[in-house]
């Protein structure tokens, strides 16, 4: 899951190098955290959360694949 996001990511943003993605594995769910800088944020925001939730989604049809949860939050 977490190189999917990273692929996406990486995609949107003007300095992929900074593109940092971490999984936390728990019991029924996985945490993807991803972290751009600062100036790439809004670009995986995007306008009212459009991009976000669109990354969120993508993820989420793909966990369902495999029977799993993932969350994905976008941290500064």
């Amino acid at each position: 899951m977490g190189e999917l996001v990273a692929f996406i990511a990486k995609s949107l943003v003007d300095h992929p190098e900074q593109v940092e993605v971490s999984e936390t594995y728990g019991q029924q769910s996985i945490i993807v955290e991803l972290r751009v800088a600062p100036e790439d944020m809004g670009k995986v925001i995007g306008k009212q959360g459009r991009i976000a939730k669109a990354i969120r989604t993508v993820v989420r049809a793909v966990a369902i694949k495999e029977n799993k949860k993932v969350i994905v939050e976008i941290i500064d």
